[in-house]
């Protein structure tokens, strides 16, 4: 079970970064139509499409490497019991938020596709296609929050380097 979560965070990334280098793409593509006074019309819808896309794909991998912005300063002070017993408040309060997440995510995926609705600009997209990313990686958030959850009450769970942290701020 571990490999194939892993694999699913892993997967979910790799399409963000997919979807990230499709956004720059679609950004090159509008800066020269621009230079060459010519137009391709839908680059900025997609190009959001597509940045929404890839920061919701990236959110569970995220948050199993431990790169998500946490405040440990409360949790660091605290003994072995209380710290333990914080981190599985928090977990579960996130896991709720989280699957509350992906249910209406979800909802509004589905119901996109239920009414037909369509982009608003000039694309006509249908918008339950971009949607889907959107549901799919809260979905994958949602999981990943259960995943860290469980590993934390079996006691499981490692800790997250401090030490990269500090090198990314």
């Amino acid at each position: 079970m571990r490999r194939l979560l892993d694999f699913l965070y892993d997967a979910a990334a790799a399409l963000a970064a997919l979807f990230m280098f499709g956004l720059l793409c679609m950004v090159l593509l509008s800066v020269v139509s621009r230079q060459l006074d010519f137009h391709v019309p839908g680059t900025d819808a997609y190009a959001g499409y597509l940045m929404a896309a890839s920061g919701f794909l990236a959110l569970a991998h995220t948050l199993r490497r431990g790169e998500h912005i946490r405040v440990t300063l409360l949790l660091n002070a605290l003994p072995g019991r209380m710290r333990n017993a914080l981190e599985l408040w928090a977990l579960s309060i996130a896991t709720l938020l989280a699957l509350l997440f992906a249910l209406y995510s979800c909802k509004l995926a589905w119901q996109s596709h239920a009414f037909h609705d369509i982009s608003t600009s000039n694309d006509a997209t249908p918008l339950w296609i971009p949607q889907l990313a959107m549901a799919l990686g809260t979905v994958l958030l949602a999981v990943a929050f259960l995943d860290e959850l469980l590993l934390q009450a079996l006691g499981r769970r490692s800790a997250a380097n401090s030490g990269a942290a500090l090198r990314n701020e």
